[in-house]
């Protein structure tokens, strides 16, 4: 089976998408509580559980164009994205290592990528 393009689009779009979710159970956590009640008006942990389970239909879809060995490795730029969104909302510090890293999995999924055909 050919990878098609909307394939990969559609799996790159709903991982930058569902990086927000990751961001949202972050900013949740600061007002995490045991009691049912908080829990439910914890908005932020609501709308991440809403975002990571929309991108998760989202990868879904997108694997009925395309080959799962090319697809499944594109969901590791989730952690590009979340070390952006981090530094940006959260003013978390990124060094050398970090950098390298995320250059790193560029590399690793353009390989996944070119091997796939």
């Amino acid at each position: 089976m050919t990878t098609e393009l909307w394939a990969i689009g559609l799996v790159l779009a709903g991982v930058l998408y569902g990086s927000f979710g990751s961001l949202l159970f972050k900013q949740g956590s600061e007002h995490i509580s045991l009691d049912p009640i908080k829990l439910l008006k914890n908005w932020r942990l609501i709308l991440g559980t809403f975002v990571y389970g929309t991108s998760a239909i989202i990868f879904v879809i997108a694997l009925r164009g395309g080959e799962l060995s090319v697809l499944y490795p594109m969901v590791a730029t989730v952690y590009i994205w979340v070390s952006i969104w981090s530094m940006l909302f959260l003013k978390e510090k990124m060094n050398f290592i970090k950098w390298a890293g995320i250059f790193l999995i560029i590399l690793g999924v353009t390989f996944v990528g070119i091997g796939g055909g």
